[in-house]
C-alpha cells in the first residue's frame, strides 16, 4: 500500500476531516500529523482540547492507521521520516499563509517523487454558527485562566499587551502579523491601573475604584476572547483582599499581580524622586497565602511583583523576597526596574533561575524597551508585558489631529492621523 500523509490542527472534528481522512484511506496507509499546541496557537487559536487528547481522538478515527505529533507548522521533518507517497490536504491551502506550507511540502516530497493530492474544501451553512460558537467557547473564563498558565510554563515567550477598553482590546485581539514564516501575535491582554486612570483623566494614586475597573474588565471581556491580566496595585488591606480576588475571579480575570508596597500608591518608574515605602516580606507574604487561599479556580493565579530594584534596595533584597514570595504560594514573579539598562534585570532572573527552574517570570520593560524577546528568553524570563504603550500611542494622535482641525479650520488635513470609519466599522463585531 501507498503511505499517505496529513495534517489536522483543530480541536474539534468536522465533516471536512472526516472526507479528507476517508479519501486519504482509498488512497493508502494513512499517517495524521497533530500539530503540537504552541504551534496551533501561534497560526490559529489556543486549541481547547491539548494535543495529547486530540492524538487519542484522530487515532480512533476509521480509516487512520498511525497519529504522530507535529512540532512545526511546515512538514518537513515528519515527510523526512514518513517518506509517504501522497501529502493529502483541503484545496483551502492555496491561499494565505498555507500556500507556503504546501509549496514547502511540494518541494521535500520532490526528493522521492511523492505527490500532492487536494480534496474540495467542505463548506456547510452552518460552519459560521460554529465559528462563533468556538470564539464564545475560548472567552470562557476557566478556558482563558487554563491558556495563560499553560503559556506562561511552556519555553515560549508570552506577549502581553494594555488594553483599557472595548477598541483596544478588539485592536489586541485582532492584530498579528506574518515574520520569519512565522504568525506573531498578543497572548494576554494587561490591565493597567495606569492607563485605566489616565483614560478617565484622573491620577494614578488607586483613585479610581475596583467597581469602576470591573466595568471596564466586562466591557474587555465581551469583545476578547485573551486572558486578561490584572493590576491590582498593591492588593489593598489585606482584609479587603480576599473579596476583592473573588470579585475579579468572578468576572473572568485569569492573573492578578501585586506590587508589594504600602501607602499611597505612585508610579514606580517615579522611584525614590517620590515617598514610597516597600512592605514587609512577612505582611505580603500573608497577603499572597490570603489571595491564594480566596480563589476558586486552580488555574487563577497571582503574580507577585517585587520593587526592591525601584526602590534601590538592592539585587539581595529582591533575590530574598522571590523566595519568599513563591514559598507562601506566589505563582510567579514580576521584576521592575527604571534603569534604561537591562543589566540588573538580567541579573535577578540569571540568579532566581539557578534556584527555581519553574517559577514563571514576568517583565515589563517600560524603561529597558532596547531588548528583543529572544534576549529575555535567555534569561528565563516567561512572559513580556507592553503596559502602556497604545494609549501612549492615542494621545499624540488625537493631540495631532485636533491642532490640525484648529489649524486649519476643517478637517480634511486630520484625515492623516485617522483610521478610517470603513476600518472602525470592520474591527467591530456585529453578531
Amino acid at each position: 500500500m501507498k503511505k499517505v500523509y496529513t495534517c489536522i490542527s483543530t480541536d474539534i472534528i468536522q465533516t471536512g476531516h472526516i472526507k479528507v481522512i476517508e479519501k486519504a484511506a482509498e488512497l493508502g496507509e494513512v499517517t495524521v500529523g497533530i500539530l503540537s499546541d504552541s504551534c496551533v496557537a501561534m497560526y490559529e487559536k489556543y486549541p481547547i482540547i491539548p494535543r495529547s487528547e486530540r492524538m487519542k481522538i484522530i487515532e480512533r478515527i476509521k480509516g487512520v492507521s498511525h497519529v504522530v505529533e507535529q512540532n512545526d507548522i511546515y512538514y518537513d521533518e515528519n515527510l523526512r521520516n514518513i517518506k509517504p507517497d501522497i501529502v493529502i490536504h483541503g484545496d483551502n491551502w492555496n491561499n494565505g499563509y498555507q500556500k507556503k506550507v504546501k509549496d514547502r511540502v511540494a518541494e521535500v516530497i520532490k526528493e522521492w517523487n511523492g505527490e500532492i493530492v487536494e480534496v474540495p474544501y467542505y463548506k456547510s451553512s452552518n460552519m459560521d454558527l460554529f465559528n462563533i460558537s468556538m470564539k464564545d467557547l475560548r472567552g470562557l473564563p476557566e478556558v482563558r485562566r487554563q491558556r495563560l498558565r499553560k503559556q506562561l510554563l511552556s519555553d515560549e515567550i508570552v506577549r502581553i499587551m494594555v488594553a483599557y477598553d472595548g477598541l483596544s482590546a478588539l485592536i489586541v485581539e485582532h492584530t498579528s502579523i506574518i515574520k520569519d514564516n512565522q504568525k506573531r501575535k498578543f497572548d494576554a491582554l494587561w490591565l493597567s491601573s495606569l492607563c485605566d486612570s489616565a483614560s478617565m483623566g484622573k491620577p494614578d494614586i488607586e483613585l479610581v475604584d475596583l467597581t469602576s475597573r470591573i466595568r471596564i474588565i466586562e466591557e474587555i471581556m465581551e469583545v476578547s476572547t485573551k486572558p486578561i491580566i490584572f493590576d491590582a496595585d498593591t492588593g489593598g488591606q489585606i482584609e479587603h483582599f480576599s473579596y476583592n480576588i473573588r470579585s475579579l475571579e468572578r468576572v473572568g480575570v485569569s492573573a492578578v499581580i501585586i506590587e508589594d508596597k504600602v501607602g499611597l500608591k505612585r508610579n514606580s518608574l517615579l522611584g525614590n524622586d517620590v515617598e514610597q515605602h516597600q512592605d514587609s516580606i512577612e505582611n505580603f507574604c500573608e497577603k499572597i497565602r490570603v489571595g491564594k487561599s480566596s480563589t476558586v479556580s486552580n488555574n487563577f493565579m497571582l503574580i507577585a511583583r517585587i520593587e526592591s530594584l525601584i526602590l534601590d534596595k538592592g539585587l539581595e533584597d529582591a533575590l530574598t523576597r522571590a523566595e519568599a514570595y513563591v514559598k507562601a504560594g506566589a505563582d510567579g514573579i514580576m521584576i521592575h526596574s527604571r534603569k534604561q539598562s537591562p543589566d540588573e534585570i538580567f541579573c535577578f532572573c540569571d540568579i532566581f533561575r539557578k534556584k527555581d527552574q519553574e517559577t514563571p517570570i514576568v517583565v515589563v520593560p517600560t524603561t529597558f524597551n532596547s531588548v528583543y524577546e529572544n534576549e529575555f528568553k535567555l534569561h528565563g524570563v516567561n512572559a513580556v508585558i507592553y503596559a502602556n504603550h497604545l494609549l501612549r500611542a492615542a494621545f499624540p494622535a488625537m493631540k495631532n489631529t485636533a491642532i490640525s482641525i484648529l489649524q486649519n479650520e476643517r478637517c480634511m488635513e486630520a484625515d492623516e492621523y485617522c483610521m478610517s470609519i470603513n476600518d472602525v466599522l470592520a474591527l467591530i463585531p456585529n453578531k
